[in-house]
């Protein structure tokens, strides 16, 4: 099978890059013929860029000019977008049309319905915008980058797109990573019929069944912003004085970094290798997972659970499903530090009585987000959407 992947790299690597890049090596490592093409928002860096980009988010010519060039010299059997925003735009949906190849699209966020695609304000969940082919709400609340001409940018580019049918009859299948996503879409304005979408959960890589001593630790991993709410974790240590290791960066960091210099049951180690990541999960007692928005599909739950450690996390959206409470791990209220210190607590002191659930962690990972697993499910996705494109244009 011929495979062609597109992604548009942010400015800042995130967990879509990681999940493109991954996909792309597992595809390849199982003999695939694969092609990539990559877009870049690091070349957004000026004043007038960043125009330019603005005024070509409905349709780039440019990218689809590069979409037309690898469909003719590669002949892709279908094609598989990871992000399209900003270079990329719509336009490459529009070529793939024209040359009859089948696309598959995977919902990584909510941009498509939600300016920000967090579905996040004002520090809690927001769905104002998700139901309104015109999402005027994201606009006047400024949330994508605390601009009303950003918000409003993006919101008429997916908007126009809404209403020419793009997103409805330009994209043959989207993979959502949840059924609690696929809902959300399913009943949104973008209209699209349940066959349209299916569920592919991600994967990691195994890091393999090597078990370490757990030391008395637990483990925070994330970027330091508002909706992944490392506030909570500082909270809840002021409770209860548990040792925390800190990886990550974002606008939160001085945060957490003054929090450091002040308790030394802190430690903040700021960004991190994977390699370095996973032997730290390997020896911490637990995961601390704070998020307060609705996460698609969490990578450091994931690898959390590969290296069979166990998960205390809040119970929004998605999260109450992975984490098995009293099982792989615990959930408490999201934004309530207090139950955090509660749980955490409860962990120190039951200990002996909870060491089934490093290997249901680990049971977790090997059941459901194998590379093998998912291999399985990405090929079955990619045949069926190309044998519905052949009957659709009556092709044998």
């Amino acid at each position: 099978m011929k495979i062609l992947l597109v992604h548009n790299r942010y400015q800042s690597k995130g967990g879509e890059d990681t999940v493109f890049d991954a996909e792309y090596k597992m595809l390849i490592n199982n003999g695939d013929d694969v092609q990539t093409l990559i877009f870049d928002n690091k070349k957004i860096v000026s004043f007038a860029d960043k125009i330019y980009t603005s005024l070509n988010s409905f349709y780039n010519r440019n990218s689809a000019r590069k979409m037309e060039d690898a469909i003719l010299s590669f002949h892709p059997d279908i094609i598989h977008v990871h992000n399209f925003f900003y270079i990329a735009s719509p336009s490459i949906f529009f070529v793939a049309h024209k040359y009859a190849v089948p696309v598959v699209m995977t919902l990584h966020n909510y941009r498509l319905i939600c300016a920000n695609g967090l579905l996040f304000r004002n520090v809690q969940v927001c769905t104002l915008c998700t139901k309104k082919v015109v999402p005027f709400d994201g606009i006047l609340y400024k949330c994508f980058q605390n601009s009303n001409i950003g918000t409003a940018s993006v919101s008429l580019m997916t908007s126009f797109h809404k209403i020419i049918g793009t997103w409805k009859h330009k994209v043959d299948r989207y993979i959502a990573l949840s059924e609690f996503a696929r809902k959300i879409f399913l009943e949104s304005s973008l209209q699209l019929a349940p066959e349209q979408i299916i569920t592919k959960v991600n994967f990691v890589e195994d890091p393999g069944p090597e078990i370490l001593e757990r030391e008395d630790y637990y483990l925070f991993v994330g970027r330091l912003s508002e909706e992944k709410r490392i506030q909570t974790v500082l909270k809840a240590q002021s409770k209860y004085k548990f040792k925390i290791k800190i990886i990550g960066d974002g606008p939160f960091r001085y945060i957490v970094e003054n929090a450091a210099s002040e308790n030394e049951n802190i430690e903040f180690l700021g960004i991190q290798s994977r390699e370095f990541i996973i032997d730290m999960m390997k020896r911490s007692r637990a995961l601390l997972f704070t998020s307060l928005w609705y996460e698609g599909m969490p990578m450091t739950i994931l690898e959390a659970f590969s290296t069979g450690t166990p998960v205390i996390s809040s119970d929004k959206g998605i999260l109450s499903t992975l984490i098995r409470d009293n099982v792989n791990g615990f959930l408490f209220e999201s934004g309530n530090s207090e139950g955090l210190a509660e749980k955490i607590e409860f962990f120190d002191t039951h200990i002996d009585e909870l060491k089934d659930f490093y290997k249901n962690a680990r049971q977790t990972y090997l059941d459901n987000y194998t590379p093998e697993l998912n291999y399985k499910l990405l090929i079955g996705i990619y045949e069926d959407v190309i044998k519905q494109k052949k009957s659709q244009l009556k092709l044998p």
